[in-house]
């Protein structure tokens, strides 16, 4: 059993990524799925971004910062905390579009981290940064916030600090391809995507 913090993506806490912490419970998983809007679920872009931008970056990463602390066991150092107790396992941070940036912060600063699981996006690394994490990628191809440019320096700068990455990319598919109350859903890429998200998590297991 993994112990996962799903993030979600700018649209909020919406009923996919409920579906998708059931879908991974249903895998024998802990996960907890923290809302970083206080509520507020909306159906367009444009809207999850004005929330974000109200919002801000460094407000949202504090507050996943928040809900990771009371999970986290005492060998963890960057994301302090011991609420989880000295033998508590470590995370896998996982997280979809702008949850995926914000778990990616958690996890290189979480030296217990035992693996982070991305959807849809990632977010700029630190040249002093040190894993050697499993990473797992999620992409559309191609995808206007994640573009072609950006994956390959993201993957370099990865493999350059430690960690094991693998980016797998889906075709034609939009960029949150997983929600299927959004316009970008492609349903054979989102089931995809899990059957492999969840051997992925097998193998951390194990």
């Amino acid at each position: 059993m993994a112990r996962i913090l799903l993030l979600h993506s700018a649209y909020g806490l919406r009923p996919a990524v409920h579906a998708a912490a059931d879908r991974l419970r249903a895998a024998g998983h802990e996960v907890h799925v923290p809302d970083l809007y206080d509520g507020r679920v909306v159906g367009t872009v444009e809207e999850g971004m004005a929330i974000k931008e109200e919002i801000g970056t460094d407000k949202l990463l504090r507050r996943a910062v928040a809900a990771a602390v009371p999970l986290l066991g005492s060998a963890s150092s960057g994301v302090s905390g011991n609420g989880g107790g000295p033998d508590a396992p470590g995370l896998v941070y996982a997280g979809f579009s702008l949850g995926g940036a914000l778990a990616q912060n958690l996890a290189l600063a979480d030296e217990a981290c035992r693996g982070l699981l991305l959807f849809h996006g990632t977010s700029d690394i630190l040249e002093e940064a040190v894993t050697d994490i499993p990473i797992q990628l999620h992409v559309a191809e191609p995808d206007p916030f994640e573009t072609e440019d950006w994956l390959n320096a993201w993957y370099l700068r990865m493999r350059r600090a430690g960690a094991d990455v693998e980016i797998h990319r889906y075709h034609g598919a939009g960029h949150l391809f997983t929600d299927p109350d959004l316009p970008d859903h492609d349903a054979e890429a989102a089931e995809q995507a899990w059957a492999v998200a969840l051997d992925f998590l097998t193998e951390i297991d194990t």
